[in-house]
């Protein structure tokens, strides 16, 4: 407790940490109040999105309940984030891209302007989507199409200020502002999912109060789990050659290429997610269609849905770490720099040798996902109600971890910085930010 009292002090006493901290948490407050702004020619006492389960139940948590709300800030900053992964998977497959993300600082913000233009777009045809979908006609006060244009204009502009938001506290704040303005949703939502699990015990046959507490219990483990998986690395040795210019040496050191355990991050997931929302779909469009698989589909306990979720995330944790992890790349950047595997060939060698390790450890890596998305499945199951089983796996829990161990290693940079010790006693706090290696940069999501 002393140390812990120590640590807040220090972190007080840092005049630049202490005004980012403060910034953080004032941008945080404007975006909750946003969230409870209903949206303008809507009886607030009326409101009741349909945005409860299903991939909407996820969106709807990520928006911190804004999208069941009809908030002005329902559609959050998923639009965003929409757009970044396609510019992202275009600067992949279409050259003039690829040219951008070699061109440095200044192409670093033409994608940035790109995906700001393209986050307008997506917002457009989204907030249409949400009036029309989410929002019954016994909550309107204005009749259409005045309403929706409104309605959408305003869900447009809501949208971009959140982005602006999420910047904002990016250079004035600390940590990425984008994935706290995600864990802050997501954060806002277990309180209510605390009381409910709660409720749902003390009932009769709930069980009481000591499966209240196992419950508790399991979810502690479920998210030391997490962190040991996403904190997990494989180092590679890099040994650099010596070289004597005049008197001084110049490397002869060995290095470590990092690679993760989980390089993918929660994007499986989320593209897993978005391919199991199509037979939902399906089944609203298409009432009549009994097919028992399909319909099996739909619920998101039965065991073919889940079997079939963990086989799609395995499949993408290999697609999207082929993506994110270069090993031609890298043993191109070690040969430049005179960096070498011991017992391995630069060249072509290396990366056979890279790209066998990354393999291997993808697989547990892929297996681990895939267990971590269908663990709300098996909560439910068990009894956990549907609010509370959401944060023992999937996306929700994959966001919390790691940005709460960014946003701890940045304050930790700080501390160190000031010759201040750690928030550990022992150890360092390792986050997801690029971590360069003899010209070699391994960018971990």
């Amino acid at each position: 407790m002393k140390k812990l009292i120590t640590t807040l002090t220090n972190i007080w006493k840092i005049e630049d940490l202490r005004t980012r901290i403060l910034n953080t948490l004032l941008f945080l407050l404007i975006y909750r109040v946003g969230c409870h702004i209903v949206l303008p020619g809507i009886d607030p006492n009326s409101v009741q999105s349909a945005a409860n389960e299903g991939l909407l139940g996820l969106l709807n948590m990520f928006s911190g309940g804004a999208m069941q709300r009809s908030a002005i800030f329902a559609l959050g900053v998923m639009p965003y984030i929409s757009a970044s992964i396609v510019v992202q998977l275009l600067g992949i497959a279409v050259p003039f891209f690829q040219k951008l993300q070699k061109e440095g600082e200044s192409g670093r913000k033409k994608m940035t302007q790109i995906t700001r233009y393209l986050t307008l777009a997506i917002t457009l045809v989204q907030s249409v989507a949400y009036v029309r979908t989410q929002i019954e006609a016994g909550a309107k006060t204005i009749g259409d199409p005045m309403f929706t244009i409104l309605a959408a204009f305003v869900l447009t502009a809501g949208t971009l200020f959140v982005m602006w938001l999420g910047e904002k506290i990016t250079d004035k704040g600390i940590g990425n502002g984008i994935s706290l303005i995600i864990m802050v949703g997501i954060i806002a939502e277990l309180p209510g999912a605390l009381v409910q699990e709660w409720a749902s015990k003390m009932t009769a046959g709930g069980g009481g109060p000591i499966p209240f507490l196992l419950e508790i219990v399991a979810l502690f483990f479920v998210v030391v789990l997490t962190i040991l998986v996403v904190q997990g690395i494989r180092k590679i040795p890099v040994q650099y050659a010596k070289k004597i210019v005049g008197n001084k040496q110049y490397g002869g050191v060995r290095q470590y290429i990092p690679l993760k355990v989980n390089a993918a991050g929660v994007m499986p997931i989320i593209f897993a997610q978005a391919i199991m929302f199509i037979p939902m779909s399906l089944h609203q469009f298409f009432p009549n269609l009994d097919s028992p698989f399909v319909t099996s589909l739909t619920n998101f306990t039965s065991v073919w849905y889940n079997v079939t979720f963990a086989l799609l995330i395995i499949a993408f944790t290999f697609f999207y770490t082929a993506i994110m992890v270069n090993p031609q790349q890298m043993a191109e950047d070690m040969k430049k720099n005179g960096g070498f595997i011991p017992g391995v060939k630069p060249g072509q060698a290396t990366n056979f040798y890279i790209d066998s390790v990354v393999s291997k450890i993808t697989l547990p890596g892929a297996i681990f996902l895939a267990a971590i998305a269908i663990l709300p499945a098996i909560a439910s199951l068990l009894g956990v109600t549907t609010q509370f089983s959401h944060f023992y796996g999937g996306t929700s829990l994959l966001i919390l971890v790691g940005v709460v161990l960014d946003t701890l290693q940045q304050i930790e940079s700080h501390l160190l910085m000031r010759h201040y010790d750690g928030l550990m006693k022992t150890g360092r706090i390792k986050g997801r930010t690029p971590v360069a290696t003899g010209g070699a940069t391994q960018s971990v999501i």
